[in-house]
C-alpha cells in the first residue's frame, strides 16, 4: 500500500472495505476495479475524492467485506507528513466514498437522531405525494435497506422513493412528476430535477449536511416496467400494486406489493447479499429509452458531478483574467453579476468580495455548496441558483424573474459555450436578452475550435461568427471578438456584447 493505492494478488473476485482505523471509507471489487500491473499484481488506485485526505499516518485495515475476514492490517504513512489522517469534513463530520464515487457522509457515520430525521423527512415526502395522487413507495438503496436488514445501509448516503405512474405515456409522466415537485415546494423543501421525470428533495441536518431524497418517476409501457433511472424490465403490474408496508428504522413504510421482483429488477438476482461496491449495469436499451423519453434535458450531467465530487467543503482562490474585467464593469456602473456556468465559485466569491452583487449559477450547483457557505458567513451578498441551458423551463423560468427586475448587469460565461450543446448557447444568448433589457453587457470567453478538440470536457467547437450573430439578433447593440491572453495556456476568444 503507497501513494498510489493498493497493490494486491487476486483469485476469487470479491469485495473489500478499505478501513482507517475503524472508519470505512471505500469499497471496491479486486478484479472489476484494479488494473493489471505486469510482474506485481493488480492495484486499486485511490479514488480521487481520497486523494487531498493521503497526507499523514494512519492504521489500515482491508477486509473482506462479506465475512470481515481481515486481509491487510498494518500502519501506513502517505508522504511526508506525519500527522494521524482523519477523514472528515469542513465541519469534522466523518465521510466516505458512497455509490457514486462521491466523498459524503454516509449512513454509517451519523447519529441515530440524524437517521430518525431523514426517516421523518421521507414519511412526511410520502405522505405528500399520496395527498397530491400518486402511490409512493420506498425504493433503490433504501427499499433494499428496509427488506434486508430493516435500516438504512450503512455505506449509503441518500434516500429514495419511487411511484408507477397511472400514465401511460412519457409527456404526461412528465407532467405528472413537474406538478408533484410543485406540491412537495409547497412544504418549503428546496428542489433540483434530474431529469423529465425524476427531482431531488433537499434534507438539511443539524450539523449542515444536505442530505439527497430522491423522487424517481416510472410507468408501464404495456407490459414493461420502466421506473427512473436504472429499471426497465418485464414486469407483472400486480407486482406493484396493491402495495405493502416494511419497516424501516422501526416505522411501517410503503412498499411493492413484491418488493422482490422490483429489487431483483435493480440489483439483480443476489440482491440479498451485502455490496458496498455495487455498479449499475443498465442494459443499453434502458439506457436510451430513458435518455430519450425523459433525460434530453440533462446532457452530460454524470460527467458534471463527478466533476465536482470531493470538493464539496473545499473553498476555491484566486480569480480569472475575465473576473478581473467583468468587476471592473461592474464596480464602474453598479451592475449585478450574473456569473453562468459558476463550477465551483471560485470567480464568484473574488467579486462578491469586491463589495458586488453576485448570482452564480450552474448546471450542478452542489460545487458551489462551499463557496454560498462561506459567504454567508462573511455576510456577502452571494447568491447561488441552478441553471440549465438546455432546458427552456430553466432559461425562461430564470429569465423572466430577471426581466421582472430590470437594472444593469453583466453576464460572465466563462468557457461555458464550449461546455453546451449548440441548443445551449442558443439559450445563454436568449437569457442575455432577457437579463440585459434594463442595459449591461455580455462576456464569454471561449477555445478556438482546434483548442476545444482536445478538451475532454467540451460539447463542441464554438463559431465565433455565428455566436457574433445571434448576440446582435438577441438586442446587443454593439459586439466584439477579440483574442486575449490567460494566465496558462494558449489565447482564448472574447466576445462582449452590449445591450
Amino acid at each position: 500500500m503507497d501513494d498510489r493505492g493498493i497493490l494486491l494478488r487476486a483469485g476469487r473476485e470479491r469485495v473489500v472495505d478499505v478501513l482507517f482505523g475503524d472508519h470505512r471509507v471505500w469499497s471496491f471489487w479486486v478484479r472489476r476495479d484494479t488494473a493489471l500491473t505486469p510482474g506485481l499484481g493488480r492495484l486499486a488506485a485511490w479514488p480521487r475524492p481520497m486523494a487531498k485526505y493521503l497526507h499523514g499516518r494512519a492504521r489500515v485495515v482491508v477486509r473482506d467485506s462479506a465475512t470481515e475476514e481481515v486481509l491487510f492490517d498494518d500502519d501506513v504513512t502517505f508522504g511526508d507528513d506525519t500527522s494521524e489522517i482523519h477523514f472528515v469534513n469542513d465541519r469534522g463530520v466523518e465521510v466516505g466514498i458512497d455509490k457514486s464515487g462521491r466523498m459524503v457522509p454516509t449512513f454509517a457515520t451519523r447519529s441515530s437522531s440524524d437517521v430518525a430525521s431523514l426517516v421523518d423527512a421521507v414519511q412526511v415526502v410520502l405522505d405528500a405525494l399520496s395527498a397530491a395522487g400518486a402511490k409512493p413507495f420506498l425504493a433503490y438503496g433504501t427499499l433494499l435497506g428496509a427488506v434486508r436488514q430493516g435500516s438504512v445501509l450503512g455505506h449509503d448516503s441518500d434516500a429514495d422513493v419511487g411511484y408507477v405512474s397511472e400514465f401511460t405515456t412519457p409527456v404526461d409522466v412528465i407532467r405528472e412528476s413537474f406538478r408533484l415537485q410543485r406540491e412537495v415546494t409547497k412544504l418549503g423543501w428546496r428542489t433540483s430535477r434530474y431529469s423529465g421525470a425524476a427531482f431531488k428533495i433537499e434534507i438539511p441536518e443539524e450539523d449542515g449536511v444536505i442530505r439527497g431524497l430522491d423522487v424517481f418517476g416510472g410507468f408501464m409501457d404495456g407490459h414493461r416496467l420502466y421506473l427512473m433511472g436504472e429499471v426497465g424490465v418485464d414486469f407483472d403490474p400486480a407486482w406493484v400494486h396493491p402495495l405493502t408496508t416494511c419497516l424501516l428504522e422501526g416505522r411501517p413504510m410503503p412498499v411493492p406489493a413484491r418488493a422482490d421482483k422490483l429489487l431483483e429488477a435493480m440489483y439483480g438476482p443476489g440482491w440479498l447479499v451485502p455490496d458496498p461496491a455495487f455498479q449499475f449495469s443498465t442494459p443499453e436499451r434502458t439506457t436510451r429509452a430513458l435518455d430519450e423519453w425523459f433525460r434530453g434535458t440533462r446532457p452530460n450531467i454524470k460527467h458534471w458531478q463527478r466533476r465536482a465530487s470531493g470538493h464539496d467543503d473545499d473553498v476555491p482562490t484566486g480569480f480569472s483574467g475575465l473576473a478581473r474585467v467583468v468587476g471592473d464593469y461592474a464596480s464602474a456602473t453598479g451592475a449585478q453579476v450574473l456569473d453562468v456556468g459558476a463550477g465551483r465559485g471560485r470567480d464568484s466569491l473574488w467579486l462578491a468580495r469586491r463589495g458586488l452583487q453576485v448570482t452564480a449559477y450552474d448546471y450542478v450547483p452542489r460545487a458551489l455548496r462551499a463557496v454560498a457557505t462561506c459567504a454567508e458567513q462573511e455576510g456577502l451578498d452571494l447568491d447561488v441558483r441552478m441553471l440549465n441551458l438546455t432546458e427552456w423551463r430553466s432559461v425562461f423560468t430564470e429569465g423572466a424573474r430577471l426581466a421582472l427586475e430590470p437594472r444593469p448587469r453583466v453576464v460572465m460565461a466563462r468557457h461555458v459555450l464550449e461546455a453546451t450543446s449548440p441548443a445551449g448557447r442558443d439559450s445563454l444568448v436568449r437569457l442575455c436578452s432577457m437579463a440585459l433589457r434594463g442595459g449591461g453587457r455580455l462576456y464569454a470567453d471561449f477555445h478556438r475550435p482546434a483548442q476545444a478538440r482536445d478538451l475532454t470536457w467540451a460539447v463542441g467547437p464554438v463559431d465565433a461568427d455565428r455566436l457574433a450573430s445571434l448576440v446582435r439578433r438577441a438586442g446587443a447593440k454593439t459586439v466584439e471578438v477579440d483574442e486575449v491572453s490567460v494566465k496558462s495556456g494558449p489565447p482564448v476568444l472574447r466576445l462582449m456584447g452590449e445591450w
